[in-house]
This record gives structure tokens, sequence and C-alpha cells, in this order.
């Protein structure tokens, strides 16, 4: 799933890209992807970009008319520009395509989805806030104001596991499962911490380990192509995806806990004391 270093990586590809020009064609293929019907999709058509903004996961693409297309790319969603897009409108079929924008100029770009779970969506609105997804955001971790102080206090009423609560976009926008083993691995968390449980030293390498995975993601992205950055993640993540590898930091095996849809990875030796996590899904295949 793209998260806030990928998402933030193509706003500034589509800003370079999209702004000053004009939407002459916004062509769905899948009708699952909409979800808004008033205005219609069709709408957009004929707005030139003014601008486009990140929220959390988010993009949205602001017209002159008064309208912004907002996208939200799930987990296995990707946009793939076109400086030249195919002639003729796209065909429905089995492939990944989703949505095509076409420009004026002749270039564009795709969304698609691969899997079978259709979960990219697409929003045509006059406010970003008019989008659920976007409406109960929790506060960006890398705006400005996003201190010590203000984790703390998100934090210390909760009674989830820390894994849990940095993956909830109504509390932290933009991190998802990626990332969050990134950021407590270096951390040097367990992702069973409870959140409310962190004293002000825990908080504070929380933070520090927060910030500084985000922003050094971030820099590693800006400036790719968008048919880069699948791969420019994967190459920059320390511990997720990367069980039975060894530790960047301290050479033991990388871990993993499996859940119903998802999975962690981790590092014993760093992040708790060398104990091992139970896994719950491995043990009932055991018994």
């Amino acid at each position: 799933m793209p998260e806030l270093p990928e998402v933030e990586a193509l706003k500034d590809f589509l800003t370079e890209h999209l702004v000053g020009h004009e939407v002459v064609r916004v062509l769905p293929v899948a009708i699952s992807v909409l979800k808004t019907y008033d205005p219609p999709v069709g709408a957009f058509e004929g707005s030139k970009v003014t601008a486009v903004h990140r929220h959390g996961k988010f993009l949205d693409i602001e017209g002159d008319t008064g309208l912004r297309f907002v996208t939200h790319l799930a987990r296995a969603g990707w946009l793939q520009w076109k400086d030249r897009l195919p002639d003729g409108p796209p065909r429905p079929g089995k492939g990944p395509l989703a949505l095509r924008v076409a420009l004026e100029n002749g270039a564009g770009f795709d969304l698609t989805e691969a899997g079978t779970q259709k979960r990219l969506a697409v929003y045509v609105v006059r406010d970003p806030q008019q989008v659920p997804g976007v409406a109960r955001l929790g506060p960006d971790p890398l705006a400005g104001d996003f201190d010590e102080a203000r984790l703390a206090a998100l934090l210390a009423q909760e009674r989830r596991q820390l894994k849990g609560a940095l993956r909830d976009q109504s509390l932290i926008a933009g991190v998802g499962n990626a990332y969050s083993d990134e950021i407590l691995h270096a951390a040097k968390m367990s992702p069973f911490k409870l959140a409310a449980s962190l004293t002000p030293e825990e908080n504070r390498r929380l933070y520090e380990a927060l910030r500084t995975t985000l922003t050094e993601a971030v820099a590693r992205s800006r400036g790719l192509a968008a048919g880069r950055l699948k791969a420019e993640k994967r190459s920059g993540l320390r511990v997720h995806g990367r069980t039975g590898e060894p530790c960047p930091v301290c050479g033991d095996t990388i871990r993993e806990v499996s859940f119903s849809d998802s999975s962690l990875q981790y590092c014993a030796t760093c992040q708790t004391g060398g104990k091992p996590l139970a896994d719950r899904r491995m043990s009932r295949l055991l018994k």
C-alpha cells in the first residue's frame, strides 16, 4: 500500500505534470472505483489543474472550477503516468485498469488496481472534507506543529498496542503497515507495547523515529518518476517484508507475526529484549 512518503512523492510529481493543464476526459473503466455521483465524475472534465494536495494517504487534485478529484490508492492500487496516452477509449475487461484521466496535451495517468479486492477509490467533491476518509484523518506527522507533546497527548489514552495505534488514520495520518514496522524498529520498541504506557523518554524516541523515518523516506522518493516509487520503497525498508534476513543493526534474524490479512516484521534483539513475539496464527497451525 502506498503510504505517506510515496503519496507525498506522487503529489510532487503530479504538481509538476498536471498544474496548468486542462483535464479533457475522465474515463472510468471499473465502476467500483467511483465513490461519489453528485457531481458526476465527468464534471471534472474542463477543469484546469491549479494545485495537488496530500491528505494522509489521499491525493487531491484541485481544479479551477471549484471541484476536487480525490483518490485513495488502497492496498493494491497505483498511479501510472503516461506522456502519451493510447488512442481511443480504454476497454473494460479483466485487466487492472480502473480509471483514466486525459489532459489536453495528450498526456495523462491511469489508476490501476491489482487483485480481486477492489478498494481503490475516486471521489469528485467540492471540498475534500466531504470525503469521509479525509474528514476523519488525524494530524499529519510531518506537519510543523506536530511535536513530542502532540504525540504524547494522542497516545496517552490509547489502550491499544503501538502497532495498531500508529496505523490508525484517525490518530495519525499517513502511516501504514510498512512504515509502522520501520518506525518501531528505529525506536527499538515492541509492536505489542501498549501505547499509553510510554515514558517521556520512550515518547521522545518514538517521536524521533517517526519523524526521521518518514522524512528520510520522503527524501529518497522525491524527484522519482511515479513508476519508480514502489521499487524505492522496497529498497529503503530495513525490516518490513524482510522476514528471515539479518537485521541491519544487530545481525539477528528478522522475525514475523502473521494476522488474517497482514503481517508485521521486527527484530527481537533490537525491539523485544531478545524474546520472540507470539505468532498466534502459526501457533494455531501447529496444534
